[in-house]
């Protein structure tokens, strides 16, 4: 059996691919990291938002991996080209019309971009999920259910191209992933990781990144997101030269700003308040995790007001990473 920080660290592999592992030292990136290991010990269906590249299949991945299903087949299926028929042998553990040489129960369905589901794909899903609380008719459902979406998936389903119903059927457990800008703190480590990973893949010498590159690195705003990262490692490695394969993160004249790391000083009073925010971020983060997520029961733990919980939680970046729709 894996004690809670094995599970911890095998579900940090976020965007990173299977064959390095990285616990993350952002706040966000924590709590992402401790809601895999939370939902991989069910069987509920689990919805994955986030922007491109910011490792939705590999989240998938780290709670199958994490679950009682772990020993059996995880099926990525891309939702634009499922046919009803392919989803209809798909949902009872069959793949490419034969039967699962593995146990059908250990099975899990990644529904990968679920918002363009045809409208028959959907009325097929929706047919074979059970009810919250009930149960599925039997023989029609032998697998879980994790899928992923876009953050504007919400807008299929009011603009009536994704039906409601299926929609918080899919949604028993929402995880929402941080953009890369949001979660700074881990980029240091994913660039040195994916380094390390290009160096041995193309038998060339690891390189070694300044200090103002990773500051210029950690100020950027990344909008493809991990993705992008490794490419950019990717690129150092294969060119041999930092500033060419940094030209479109670095300033202008391709090194780091001076002004911006002079202006990254702080003063000791700043340096206080700022140390008091972590202890205060990891305090409400504990308190989450202790509670399952019950920000009420949470905020009732740490003597604060559910308003104020929320406030705090919108501070740090994680006032939306996991949620449960109203039904």
């Amino acid at each position: 059996m894996e004690s809670p920080t094995t599970a911890v660290t095998e579900s940090a592999r976020l965007g990173l691919g299977d064959e390095k592992v990285l616990v993350s030292r952002s706040p966000v990136g924590q709590a992402v990291e401790r809601i895999i290991v939370e939902v991989a010990k069910t069987e509920m269906p689990v919805l994955i938002i986030g922007e491109s590249g910011t490792g939705k299949e590999v989240t998938a991945r780290s709670i199958h991996r994490l679950s009682p299903r772990r020993n059996g087949p995880f099926v990525r299926c891309v939702c634009s080209s499922l046919s009803v028929a392919a989803l209809g042998k798909l949902l009872q553990g069959q793949g490419d019309g034969k039967r699962s040489s593995v146990s059908t129960a250990g099975m899990t369905l990644f529904l990968d971009s679920v918002s363009e589901l045809t409208p028959a794909c959907q009325q097929k899903l929706l047919q074979c999920l059970p009810e919250e609380g009930g149960t599925e008719t039997e023989g029609s459902l032998a697998v879980r259910i994790i899928s992923s979406a876009s953050n504007n998936f919400k807008n299929e389903v009011e603009a009536g191209r994704f039906r409601e119903e299926l929609y918080y059927r899919l949604n028993g457990i929402c995880i929402r992933l941080p953009r890369l800008c949001q979660r700074k703190e881990d980029i240091p480590a994913f660039a040195d990781l994916f380094l390390t990973r290009y160096s041995e893949q193309f038998g060339k010498e690891k390189a070694s990144l300044s200090l103002g590159v990773v500051q210029a690195l950690q100020n950027y705003s990344w909008p493809g997101n991990i993705r992008q990262l490794k490419n950019v490692a990717k690129r150092i490695v294969v060119l041999g030269d930092e500033e060419l394969a940094l030209a479109d993160v670095l300033p202008s004249n391709g090194k780091a700003d001076p002004e911006r790391s002079r202006s990254t000083a702080v003063s000791l009073k700043e340096a206080a308040r700022t140390a008091a925010r972590e202890v205060e971020n990891q305090l409400i983060l504990k308190a989450l995790d202790r509670t399952r997520w019950n920000r009420k029961r949470a905020a009732k733990e740490l003597g604060i007001s559910y308003k104020a919980l929320l406030y705090k939680l919108k501070q740090i970046g994680v006032d939306s990473v996991s949620e449960t729709e109203n039904r």
